[in-house]
């Protein structure tokens, strides 16, 4: 492998451009390509970028700029942008930035050892289509390498939210759902390379309706199938819509063994009249009456959410409102984020509230969510939790991994393997972790 070209990917956001940057290094390993940990050395430099931070557009530009120095060493290495950054200004990347060989949207990177090709020939191709053909099932000659014990798996990608803030329907298009067989086929063969957890992955996950024996199967229905495939012992999805948790799905946190005791179920606020205007189709009430069914199924379910303050329009009693549902669900763990627009959104076009004010807003905001984390995480001291060890720590003998709740776990002497499940007494809470001890 040493006269192999070397691939350097960098990922920005969210799992989803997790999965697409492996899928990625696997097609282009069918070119000859093996990855590397550092830009420095490579021959080809993707970057894999997300539209949903602000500036996001800005980061990708400015991160471009420290490649030129490598570029003028090394005339041959290729450098590529890739994502929604790319399928949103995939030409104004190509007249801004000259250094840049080729740019692919999140649907083509199936495309990327043709697009290489040409590269390596001084074109600078740009496809950022919408292809016919299915991205997820044209590398069927993939490495068989050995897998981390958890790996994502996407089902479902794409949105018909049109959510007045978000990029995603226009970056990632319309919802799509992968076939049933073809999404079960690719988690056995993970469980054969060493996966033991998978996270189910896609914009609107829970709105899978993916084509099956007899008609378009949903969420719960794939999770069934799923926790029938042997070697798979824990079943993750994420993110999901409170409008689209249907009875099965509910039921299933409660029935489902496999199926661990985690959801992240965005609201974005707790203001009825800022939910509107975001085009969220449902209300505090609503989205409070589903905790409340779900908590029914699950009674120790850790509830995930997601937060954006400042959005336009905001008020004071408006961000009151927010902050009360948050007292209500009680998180275990949320996001959260200052309004920033994004160009082409429906938001972005609204009177904008004032800077100073949506920061004061984020950091109270904050500062309750990681209250109620922190006491979340405390409560876990002494309690026996089941842990999936995935990589060893900074000390001889410690090793790391999740919860079924989705905390970071570490235990000194452990005498486990990577892979390995094991009961583990919490012992201590820390900043963002847990000590155990192993039973």
């Amino acid at each position: 492998m040493s006269d192999a070209k070397k691939l350097y990917i960098k990922t920005y956001g969210c799992q989803m451009n997790v999965y697409d940057s492996e899928r990625m290094a696997e097609a282009m390993g069918g070119a000859g390509y093996v990855q590397t940990d550092t830009p420095d050395d490579a021959d080809m430099i993707l970057l894999n970028t997300c539209h949903i931070r602000e500036k996001a557009a800005e980061k990708v530009y400015s991160e471009l700029g420290r490649f030129r120095g490598l570029k003028a060493e090394k005339p041959d290495l290729k450098i590529g942008v890739a994502g929604c950054v790319a399928q949103a200004e995939g030409e104004e990347i190509m007249r801004r930035q000259p250094l840049v060989d080729l740019v692919v949207g999140p649907q083509s990177y199936h495309r990327l050892p043709a697009m290489e090709a040409k590269a390596r020939q001084g074109e600078k191709p740009l496809d950022i289509d919408f292809p016919d053909e299915d991205k997820f099932e044209t590398l069927k000659n993939r490495p068989k390498a050995r897998r981390a014990p958890a790996a994502f798996l996407t089902v479902q990608e794409g949105c018909d939210k049109f959510c007045a803030f978000c990029v995603v329907p226009y970056t990632r298009g319309a919802e799509v759902s992968r076939p049933a067989d073809r999404v079960l086929s690719e988690a056995r063969d993970l469980v054969e390379r060493g996966v033991r957890e998978i996270t189910l992955l896609g914009q609107n996950v829970n709105a899978y309706h993916g084509a099956g024996d007899v008609g378009n199967w949903s969420l719960a229905r794939l999770i069934w199938a799923l926790n029938d495939i042997d070697g798979l012992e824990r079943i993750r999805f994420t993110t999901s819509h409170p409008n689209d948790m249907s009875d099965d799905l509910i039921a299933a946190h409660g029935d489902c063994a496999k199926l661990m005791p985690y959801l992240h179920l965005p609201v974005q606020s707790g203001s009825d009249r800022i939910l509107k205007r975001m085009n969220r189709s449902h209300t505090a009430e609503s989205y409070l009456k589903l905790i409340e069914r779900i908590r029914a199924a699950r009674p120790d379910i850790l509830i995930s959410g997601d937060f954006i303050v400042g959005f336009p329009e905001e008020t004071e009693e408006d961000f009151q409102a927010t902050m009360d549902l948050i007292r209500a669900v009680n998180y275990g763990q949320a996001f959260s984020f200052k309004y920033s627009t994004r160009p082409g959104t429906p938001a972005a076009e609204r009177a904008q509230v004032d800077d100073a004010k949506a920061s004061d807003r984020l950091r109270r905001l904050q500062a309750l969510i990681t209250e109620q984390q922190r006491a979340v995480q405390d409560s876990m001291v002494g309690r026996d939790v089941s842990v999936l060890f995935e990589k060893p720590g900074r000390f001889e003998g410690q090793m790391v991994g999740k919860s079924e709740y989705l905390h970071a776990v570490h235990v000194a002497n452990a005498g486990v393997q990577v892979g390995d499940i094991a009961r583990v007494r919490i012992v201590e809470s820390g900043t963002n972790s847990l000590a155990g001890e192993m039973l």
